[in-house]
């Protein structure tokens, strides 16, 4: 991670800035998976929070695997929180599962590229979803998402650029490091608020 932090420092000094006003950022990992991916869906446009407190609640009700998930009804999808569009992905998942159409076990030795690939055909699973699943579960270093509300605005504040392409141009300097400065930037803008998250 010094190599990040140094590389990251030597291209802008707000990461400096953030480690030394906020100490260094964790690095979220989650288990591969069918799991994850449920829950990475479920994280879609709302908090992290709220979203693990309905995957604990699936969890809790049935074991959460791709037979179990398309043999809940609608109904039991809506009593345990998740809204009927998000179910509605959550069993296309589990359906390209099932039909081997997805073949989850074999994306560690994937390029991001190719797992990207996989996992767009799939909807309900866009590039968000895609990028913080290489993040989170497959450990890749330089990857930045710009659909992620945390990192736009956190970018907006501290370098005062609000175009997103010019986002786009500006973050490809800090390749091939971008998911640390990810990470950094993830750090900054929740301890700014005072929030506390465990992903």
């Amino acid at each position: 991670m010094q190599e990040a932090i140094d590389f990251l420092s030597s291209k802008n000094s707000i990461f400096l800035e953030i480690i030394e006003k906020y100490g260094l950022p964790p690095i979220p990992k989650r288990p591969q998976g069918f799991e994850t991916l449920v829950l990475l869906i479920l994280e879609q446009q709302v908090s992290i929070d709220s979203a693990k407190a309905t995957f604990l609640k699936i969890k809790a009700y049935i074991s959460c695997n791709p037979e179990n998930m398309l043999i809940l009804t609608d109904e039991e999808f809506r009593n345990l929180g998740v809204s009927r569009q998000k179910t509605k992905y959550i069993k296309i998942l589990a359906e390209a599962i099932l039909n081997k159409e997805l073949d989850i076990e074999s994306l560690p030795s994937k390029s991001a590229e190719q797992v990207r690939e996989e996992l767009i055909k799939l909807k309900g699973i866009g590039n968000w979803t895609i990028d913080i699943y290489l993040m989170f579960c497959l450990q890749e270093p330089d990857l930045i998402p710009l659909g992620d509300i945390a990192v736009i605005n956190t970018i907006k504040e501290l370098l005062n650029i609000h175009d997103k392409e010019e986002m786009k141009n500006h973050t490809d300097q800090w390749s091939p490091y971008r998911s640390y400065a990810t990470y950094l930037l993830w750090h900054y803008y929740l301890k700014k608020r005072n929030r506390k998250i465990t992903y």
